[in-house]
């Protein structure tokens, strides 16, 4: 089993990214360029929060043309899992690898702390040991992290259990004031059709160690090793 985390020029979490499953799980994990063209070997990609190119242009607009991401493309259309972290869920939201876009925060105010979100659906790779309706806690910092997509693509994601996290209070209750930049009803994360690209909004890396304030960004990821342990263990 081994993990990839891309690194664009701005990225900034792609640190945390990578100690969080080599220091924290212990998990083969490696950089990957931007410029990369192939990546072989790996069973699962992450892209991490930043600023990608400095989202001069609009978030996740540019380095949605990275040569790595058509190598990224390839790993998801051939069923690798693909998991993007705030400035990553733009950047697949960029590239259609997922449904809807990543606008400015209500506010037009860049926002960074703790939030609550409860998971919507565990059958995803991501989600799977974790349990329907838990809460998790964990940071967010964004200045465009207000998801939005038009009716019709809403009705699909509810239909086909797309939404995999959504902003509420500690207690698990959707509210307008726990939604912390108005994202359409109140989604933090979601998933692609076949279920193995998912990106989300809060920093899961950035919650793994109690000392950070929550580790339950850990559940994310121990859903990714349990589900990629299974499937190796079918294939075996």
């Amino acid at each position: 089993m081994k993990f990839g985390v891309v690194v664009f020029p701005g990225s900034n979490c792609d640190h945390d990214a990578y100690y969080a499953l080599g220091k924290i799980l212990h998990q083969p994990v490696e950089f990957v360029w931007h410029q990369s063209k192939e990546i072989n070997g790996f069973d699962a990609i992450l892209l991490p929060g930043g600023f990608s190119y400095g989202d001069y242009l609009r978030t996740g607009a540019i380095a949605r043309f990275s040569p790595v991401m058509r190598a990224v493309e390839k790993f998801a259309r051939n069923g690798g899992l693909v998991l993007g972290v705030c400035n990553g869920f733009q950047i697949l939201c960029e590239a259609g690898l997922l449904p809807g876009v990543l606008q400015r925060n209500a506010g037009m105010r860049f926002v960074c702390r703790q939030v609550h979100v409860r998971v919507e659906t565990t059958d995803t790779p991501f989600t799977a040991a974790a349990k329907s309706g838990q809460v998790l806690q964990m940071p967010i910092a964004h200045g465009d992290g207000n998801y939005f997509c038009d009716p019709a693509t809403l009705a699909d994601l509810e239909r086909h259990d797309q939404i995999v996290f959504r902003y509420t209070t500690p207690d698990g209750r959707e509210d307008a004031a726990a939604n912390p930049n108005g994202s359409l009803a109140n989604i933090a994360g979601v998933c692609n059709r076949g279920r193995n690209v998912m990106g989300l909004m809060p920093h899961p890396e950035r919650a793994v160690e109690a000392a950070l304030g929550s580790a339950d960004g850990l559940v994310i990821f121990r859903s990714l090793i349990e589900s990629l342990t299974r499937q190796a263990a079918l294939s075996a």
